[in-house]
């Protein structure tokens, strides 16, 4: 019998927002929460995966793979499960438990931080190599095709390439990832508006249709491809909620853009700026905000100490990440905890998960 153990942090996304399945570009961190899965190898086919909190349990054949529906949550690490199978890995039967302190429907990718988690355990049970970037691929497979949520490869990427006191440049078109100093005395916080998100139950996959019908209508091979001044032309003729929709991609990637450049002269008055101007494209153009997050929002900026503040994530519920010195940073969290938000928190910039050995 064989035992093994792999962690994987949770993410903030500060700027990009769902520009990575737009060939777009992205500012993201890994943070200091996270999910560990441990457990052994056992003589059989069968896998089971046990969670602690809440507490629950799903046995299955490694030969009879299936999405579940009563226990949704499984479907993260089967995914991965299969997605290590059908690339001809062979694996063993092997019980597992997942643990850990990224809560859930934040915001924060607990979803990927499960399935990358997995992939680290699946690895070290049997004794695999796989090259990070192909590690973070595989986790958004499973994603894409188990779970049925058609997401890009932000969350899983972040949560491999995450350096501590780093932000992570993540290029989609390129698969180019640049780690970027994170301004020294400033600080972020995560507050949860307490409106759980479910990507698979959300507009999520909407939306995902909306850009590519917006790219097909623009005639482009990616809304990376348009220009803001290309985009001002076409909205004579382009449906209003499509013109919508890539305004906030093709706006989101110009914020990525100058935020990395304001990174390289450490000037968090521009990237708070390029925040608050975010949040407003999410709520009046990708329309994945919600009343919720924008109170949660408009309270962080009325704070001392706090330069910007947005929805991080998908949208349609979850959290927030609010830009503020390090000197309030805890007295920017507590006010969100009292008035706001109990899940508020300082959130230290981590490093990814060990894969990839």
């Amino acid at each position: 019998m064989r035992s093994a153990s792999a962690y994987a942090p949770g993410r903030v996304e500060l700027l990009g927002n769902h520009t990575d399945y737009n060939h777009g570009v992205v500012l993201a961190a890994a943070i200091d929460r996270g999910l560990t899965v441990t457990g052994t190898s056992r003589g059989d086919r069968s896998i089971k995966f046990t969670a602690s909190s809440p507490p629950a349990q799903v046995e299955i054949s490694l030969d009879e793979l299936t999405p579940q529906t009563a226990q949704r949550w499984a479907n993260y690490p089967f995914g991965v499960v299969q997605q290590f199978l059908r690339a001809g890995y062979e694996l063993r039967g092997f019980e597992a438990e997942v643990t850990g302190d990224v809560p859930a429907g934040a915001g924060l990718s607990s979803s990927a931080a499960f399935e990358v988690a997995t992939a680290g355990f699946l690895m070290k049970l049997h004794d695999l190599w796989i090259d990070p970037l192909a590690v973070a691929k595989l986790c958004r497979r499973a994603e894409n095709e188990f779970v049925g949520v058609q997401s890009g490869l932000l969350d899983q990427a972040t949560s491999v390439f995450g350096r501590a006191d780093y932000l992570v440049h993540l290029d989609f078109q390129t698969d180019t990832i640049e780690t970027v100093a994170f301004p020294a005395n400033f600080a972020l916080v995560i507050a949860d508006s307490g409106k759980k998100h479910n990507l698979l139950q959300s507009q999520y996959n909407t939306r995902r249709e909306e850009c590519a019908a917006a790219v097909k209508a623009l005639g482009a091979a990616s809304l990376r491809e348009i220009s803001p001044e290309q985009l001002d032309r076409s909205r004579a003729t382009l449906d209003p909620v499509l013109f919508r929709r890539a305004a906030h991609i093709v706006g989101e990637n110009s914020r990525v853009w100058q935020a990395v450049e304001a990174l390289r002269t450490s000037d968090a008055e521009a990237i708070g700026a390029l925040m608050n101007a975010s949040h407003e494209s999410s709520r009046t153009n990708f329309e994945n905000s919600t009343p919720e997050l924008d109170h949660l929002v408009e309270a962080a900026r009325t704070l001392p100490g706090v330069l910007g503040s947005r929805l991080t994530g998908g949208g349609f519920g979850g959290g927030t990440v609010t830009l503020v010195h390090a000197g309030q940073a805890d007295a920017v969290a507590q006010q969100l905890r009292v008035s706001h938000s109990p899940a508020a928190f300082v959130c230290r910039i981590a490093d990814g998960a060990a894969v990839g050995w």
